[in-house]
């Protein structure tokens, strides 16, 4: 069974043999990095949830006013946590397309499909500790799972 593997910070390391790196920088990097003003979240979300994606402010720890119902609402701006990184990171990929964008280095929409095709049977490397949430798990349950069991 594959397995997630930590790429430590020592100059010159190399993955083991068929193993995949998908941290910073990679094809499979998360666009969303946790504690970064790439992933932060309006609480609450416009539409009544707890939290959704800000792409429009580009710093932390403010309020700010939304036009909603009729009614100018404070909604607080805030970095997302380490779990909603991740989860929006799944969402990304198991969404049809165009509904969540999940694009990196280029790549103009990255698919399920594409994390099977590439991934599938590998060892993933990320730079995330072993034991912290991290994308690479959920590449590795998606991309090692039948397509009927995905969603």
């Amino acid at each position: 069974m594959p397995a997630r593997l930590h790429r430590p910070p020592v100059r010159g390391w190399r993955p083991p043999v068929g193993a995949i790196y998908v941290g910073p920088g990679s094809r499979w990097a998360n666009p969303w990095r946790w504690r970064t003003r790439d992933a932060l979240a309006r609480v609450p979300a416009l539409d009544g949830s707890d939290w959704e994606l800000e792409t429009r402010i580009s710093s932390a720890g403010r309020w700010h006013h939304y036009l909603r119902d009729g009614r100018v609402t404070p909604h607080w701006i805030r970095y997302m946590t380490r779990a909603e990184c991740v989860d929006l990171y799944r969402q990304a990929l198991v969404a049809p397309a165009g509904e969540v964008r999940l694009w990196q280095n280029g790549d103009p929409h990255l698919t399920l499909a594409d994390a099977r095709a590439d991934l599938a049977g590998h060892d993933l490397v990320c730079r995330c500790a072993i034991g912290q949430l991290c994308h690479a798990d959920v590449l590795l349950e998606l991309a090692n799972q039948p397509e009927e069991t995905t969603r």
